[in-house]
């Protein structure tokens, strides 16, 4: 379920920067993610190495599915302000697209810092969101978004929403009836309860 009124996707902690390590995936031994000892604790990113291509890419994971939740035709904006502050060396900002049997249907791309806006494609069910870095060094994750609509103008203007997440959710209870009037149409209701475990 894509919850339309989260301004941030992604977790608290991750969203912020901090928290464990566990939130965010690598390209092999090319970098190591350290730090997050307690929820506020800065989370580092380290470039070990830069290959010739493919990478090193740092990867913001899902804590449930393959990427955050989205639907076909929605726009997405992906920018991570922390690290662009402290200076990485960020070399593009990437979404994976990736459908309900996690495989990966292509990549949207964008060189430079700027933040990046694509629309969902067609039959891909979650996004997720990498940076693939251009030098070694060390730097503070720090707050990274990724947001529903083209949110661009706001997120460079300063206003960068805290981690919202996208839980899973379980339908406990499900009723439809007919309108008054026109069989036609249906009101539906729908009661949803997180799922923690």
């Amino acid at each position: 379920m894509v919850d339309p009124l989260a301004g941030n996707m992604l977790g608290g902690h991750q969203g912020d920067g901090t928290g464990s390590p566990s939130a965010w995936s690598w390209s092999g031994s090319d970098i190591e993610v350290t730090g997050g000892t307690t929820d506020t604790t800065p989370v580092t990113a380290t470039v070990k190495a830069v290959p010739a291509s493919l990478g090193p890419d740092l990867f913001w994971q899902h804590p449930t599915w393959y990427g955050c939740p989205v639907a076909p035709g929605m726009t997405v904006t992906w920018w991570v302000p922390g690290l662009v502050a402290a200076d990485a060396a960020v070399a593009m900002l990437r979404i994976q697209w990736i459908d309900t049997a996690g495989t990966l249907h292509g990549t949207a791309t964008q060189t430079g810092t700027a933040p990046l806006v694509r629309q969902v494609p067609p039959n891909i069910a979650f996004a997720r969101p990498v940076v693939r870095f251009s030098a070694l060094g060390s730097w503070p994750i720090g707050r990274s978004v990724l947001a529903l609509g083209d949110v661009s103008a706001a997120l460079v203007g300063g206003d960068v929403p805290h981690g919202e997440g996208s839980p899973p959710y379980s339908i406990t209870k499900y009723g439809h009836s007919a309108s008054p009037g026109d069989g036609r149409w249906r009101d539906l209701g729908v009661e949803l309860v997180e799922v923690i475990q």
